[in-house]
């Protein structure tokens, strides 16, 4: 690491690392996460990249007030904080959709978008595909009531890590164990939380903004709504490149890590050689 600090934003500040030289690449972490998310990843990426990562308000060392903002604009903060205009860009999860919400705004500054168990539109789903999901809004509103941390973290982490209807445990035990941490710590911590404001319109009726190169990532043991989303989006872009990721589920950087560099990289290096 050779820089980290903290970027001032209206009514918070967002904890930031940096390492690298090199093109700007900016990671976004998942909902179930925070910037450490990134660390089997690093290394390698800043080996040819000034990687930038930062933890998003209410997650990781990054503090918020309860006041309105929005996701893709505290990036915004980070890039102008850090002085890059243009950049290799990263979501996974819910910051798959504040990758997505940047580039469709600020297309001129996003060199790559690489959206990972994320993606676009209203999949039209039967019933019975969106019951895992129901089951778990269910069960974590339960939870929530009660604040019950730790069965909060049981719940997300057999969801997002070992995937619905999959075995308990089958994520290995070390990526399993710290994404229980990341959420529990989260939810422990019990942050003042800001308003997050919707983009208007949405990206969704904004994919004809997305005219830089597109790589879709999905785990084919993910849930339905994320993996058919995905699929919208890559259908959605006609030059996008999209990759399954198979015995894989939402947290598929974790769980194939040698491949998912090798992807990333070996697409941000196609991208490089038009440029």
């Amino acid at each position: 690491m050779e820089d980290q600090g903290f970027v001032p934003v209206p009514g918070g500040r967002l904890y930031y690392e940096v390492a690298g030289e090199g093109p700007a690449l900016v990671l976004l972490h998942a909902g179930v996460a925070n910037l450490r998310q990134w660390d089997p990843h690093v290394p390698t990426f800043a080996e040819r990249y000034r990687v930038i990562r930062y933890d998003t308000r209410g997650y990781g060392r990054s503090e918020s007030e309860h006041v309105e903002f929005s996701n893709h604009g505290d990036l915004e903060q980070v890039l102008d904080y850090l002085g890059v205009q243009e950049t290799h860009l990263l979501g996974t999860s819910r910051s798959g959709s504040i990758a997505l919400n940047f580039s469709v705004t600020h297309p001129e500054r996003v060199t790559s978008l690489t959206v990972v168990a994320s993606g676009a539109g209203e999949p039209d789903l039967p019933a019975e595909a969106l019951a895992p999901s129901e089951a778990l809004d269910k069960a974590t509103e339960e939870a929530l009531g009660a604040k019950d941390w730790t069965r909060l973290a049981d719940l997300e982490t057999a969801f997002w890590g070992d995937g619905p209807g999959q075995p308990e445990g089958r994520l290995n035990a070390s990526a399993r164990a710290s994404m229980h941490d990341w959420i529990l710590t989260t939810y422990a911590a019990e942050k003042e939380e800001g308003i997050p404001q919707r983009l208007d319109p949405p990206a969704d009726e904004r994919l004809d903004q997305l005219t830089m190169p597109l790589l879709v990532v999905i785990g084919a043991l993910d849930e339905a709504y994320t993996n058919a989303s995905g699929r919208i989006l890559a259908h959605a872009v006609p030059s996008a490149r999209f990759e399954v990721f198979d015995g894989a589920a939402h947290m598929l950087n974790l769980e194939q890590p040698e491949r998912f560099t090798r992807l990333v990289l070996d697409f941000l290096s196609e991208v490089d050689a038009r440029a």
